[in-house]
């Protein structure tokens, strides 16, 4: 069957391979690691860092200090699954320059112990009567171990939770009620770490008061991708297809390139509801099956070009063929044997913690409804390995078909697949730091600003090419006034971007209301989110994160427009750094970058144009017609937040909004206000 290839459209980010991000200092610890051992001190330590960067061997860095110099007895690091508990495994450190090894001796290892919990959980309660200093355990160990001996049993020790994202303040999660209860008695040192960028997701992993007694240490994704020695893009796209996945998955399945492919859960709509049967359908679609390979359990298939590849299925039920592959895969003696496996096809495995540095593409089937999990499973192409220049993840989704009783299902399913991939992108960029521009600005030393420098007659974009940020000068722009709303500035705009880009109304009528004003979402919508996330903020801090949120996803979507259409030269020398050039060349076309400019533009806009390319005209026009369907007219909570709007508008021009304005956001504004006084006349506010 011949399957014409699709080119997915997608953004691409190019670093530039300058190597820092592994170069190790005279302790032997990589950049990450050296500023998270800065804070080695901190009671409380949150460590956001991406996949491959190094945290496991940063925490024992850490662990090690706490342990001999800061008067802890003991350290215990909690897992969300056994094989998560090999990143552990004893490291002779002083080979590197370090003043001690990482030893845990075996029987503390409670990852490779055998038997249940309940075994495990007595283990926990020897070690902690015991002289040793380190045990590993697993998530659900811990819990039980916590539920069985009490918090006290845990003083003056620390608790490093890796994976810190399975945590929630949820009443139902333990491990989040036990953190709570752990930093309430304030008698042990945490260090949590984490890959993903998005606490719990829509469950925020620690009540506010907890969170403020963390010391943060952030290691972005442009700052790892940026200082590696090999791997200098990567592409993100989704593509969309029609009748069975099984039929169009050659279409975006390169069997030149190290894949890991999951394929969807069988209660999702993707599924065939027959999982082995769509792997041998892959199999079958990629070349001869020859039969098993009987060392690793690999499966052998001899591609239309007479090369010979080998498979590795994860998806198989029988633990005996699975448990062999999975031993394969994990064989440390071919972690640098780029032949050792071609492709693996996944269901629920090979997500976080799965480290095989030569994977270049990331398939995944279906939409994934945890964009923790899609951070997660990027992350497994994103390893630094020799001759390898590009990776890339490809999200295949069903499109929604007009005689499909599911069309609001997957409808759904298209714009969390574009709220991720938005999202992806923001992580991806370099760091946003904003600033009003005033006339005694000047220029930050360590900042580039393009051709002819700094000038003081301009809004201007610097970059440092070493820590990987803006600085970018925004006419008007609120500035934080309190320690908190500075702290999200810094630290959590992309938190914010993800609650807007995932919120379905906000989404739908970005991509899909042609009589949008934009102001309804950058100003109302993106105002009323971040007053539901941080309440205990008061308006002016709340209008300061809105303005440098949307500033920060309005700009990479501008630079998307202007230099990234499509994944870089394969040629081009070193890397590219289209991204910084797309946001200078925004900010030099517009006559002056303002506040008000950057709130005038749609965010999904460019969105809408990648969706425009890869799903078929009728599909498009059936996703449009549904979500145009439940439109509703003004609600009286959009009635007053328009009217609280014009009421700023006056303080700021003097004069109310006119209803008879050619501008739309000013007559939307008068339209609003004159809503909410019927409104109040007809008693519909309390």
């Amino acid at each position: 069957m011949s399957i014409d290839k699709i080119s997915v459209p997608s953004v691409s980010v190019s670093y530039s391979r300058n190597g820092s991000s592994t170069k190790p200092n005279a302790l032997g610890m990589r950049p990450m690691q050296e500023r998270a051992f800065e804070k080695r001190g901190e009671q409380y330590l949150l460590l956001k860092s991406p996949p491959a960067s190094g945290k496991s061997r940063a925490l024992m860095f850490i662990a090690l200090d706490k342990v001999a110099n800061q008067g802890l007895k003991q350290a215990i690091i909690v897992v969300p699954e056994k094989s998560i508990g090999a990143s552990f495994n004893d490291e002779p450190l002083s080979r590197y320059g370090f003043w001690s090894d990482w030893t845990v001796a075996p029987k503390w290892n409670l990852c490779n112990a055998p038997g249940e919990d309940g075994g495990k959980v007595k283990s926990v309660g020897a070690f902690l009567e015991s002289d040793d200093k380190f045990l590993v355990c697993t998530h659900a160990t811990f819990r039980f171990a916590v539920d069985k001996y009490g918090i006290e049993a845990f003083d003056d020790r620390l608790i490093a939770i890796d994976e810190f994202h399975h945590v929630s303040s949820h009443p139902d999660n333990k491990l989040g009620l036990h953190l709570g209860q752990f930093v309430s008695r304030d008698r042990v040192h945490v260090v949590a770490m984490t890959g993903s960028y998005f606490r719990g997701d829509a469950e925020a992993v620690m009540a506010p008061q907890d969170e403020a007694k963390f010391d943060t240490v952030t290691y972005t994704y442009y700052e790892q991708l940026n200082g590696y020695e090999f791997l200098k893009s990567l592409d993100i796209g989704y593509f969309f297809y029609s009748d069975a996945y099984t039929d169009s998955i050659l279409a975006v399945l390169n069997p030149n390139e190290k894949t890991i492919i999951h394929i969807p859960n069988v209660n999702s709509r993707e599924s065939t509801k027959d999982k082995i049967k769509e792997v041998e359908h892959i199999i079958e679609e990629l070349g001869e099956w020859q039969g098993t390979d009987a060392a690793t359990g690999f499966q052998l298939v001899t591609t239309p070009d007479g090369r010979t590849l080998k498979i590795a299925d994860l998806v198989d039920n029988d633990p005996t063929k699975r448990d062999r592959v999975s031993a394969s895969l994990k064989d440390p003696s071919q972690k640098n044997n780029r032949d050792h496996v071609d492709i693996i096809i996944a269901l629920g495995m090979a997500k976080e913690g799965f480290d095989w540095i030569w994977c270049e593409h990331a398939l995944t089937v279906g939409y994934r409804s945890s964009l923790t999990e899609i951070v997660q499973i990027i992350g497994r192409a994103t390893r630094d390995a020799p001759g390898k220049t590009r990776a890339r993840f490809t999200n295949l989704i069903a499109e929604p078909d007009a005689s499909e009783e599911a069309v609001a299902e997957a409808v759904n399913d298209t714009l969390k697949a574009i709220a991720a991939s938005l999202l992806m992108e923001q992580v991806l960029a370099p760091r946003f730091n904003f600033s009003p521009k005033n006339p005694q600005n000047g220029p930050i030393e360590g900042f580039i600003y393009g051709e002819g420098g700094y000038d003081p007659e301009k809004c201007n974009v610097g970059f440092n090419p070493n820590t990987g940020e803006f600085q970018i000068e925004i006419k008007g722009l609120a500035e934080p006034r309190t320690k908190e709303a500075a702290r999200i500035c810094s630290e959590d705009l992309n938190e914010v971007i993800a609650t807007f880009v995932q919120d379905k109304s906000t989404i739908e009528r970005g991509l899909f209301d042609e009589e949008l004003v934009p102001e309804e979402l950058t100003q109302l919508r993106l105002g009323k989110i971040i007053k539901d996330k941080y309440p205990e903020l008061d308006d002016d801090d709340r209008e300061a994160v809105r303005q440098h949120a949307i500033a920060a996803l309005n700009l990479t979507q501008q630079a998307k427009r202007t230099v990234l259409g499509g994944p870089a030269d394969d040629d081009e020398p070193g890397g590219s750094t289209a991204l910084i050039d797309g946001v200078r060349k925004f900010a030099m076309d517009v006559r002056e970058l303002d506040i008000d400019l950057i709130d005038h533009i749609n965010p999904f806009g460019e969105a809408y144009s990648i969706l425009a390319k890869t799903m078929s005209e009728d599909s498009l026009k059936q996703v449009a017609a549904a979500i145009a369907a439940k439109r509703t007219s003004l609600s009286p909570d959009e009635a007053k937040d328009l009217a609280v709007r014009a009421v700023r508008f006056k303080k700021e021009r003097g004069r109310l909004p006119s209803v008879s304005s050619t501008d739309a956001w000013e007559k939307r504004m008068a339209e609003g206000a004159a809503a909410f006084v019927r409104f109040k006349d007809e008693g519909r506010y309390e």
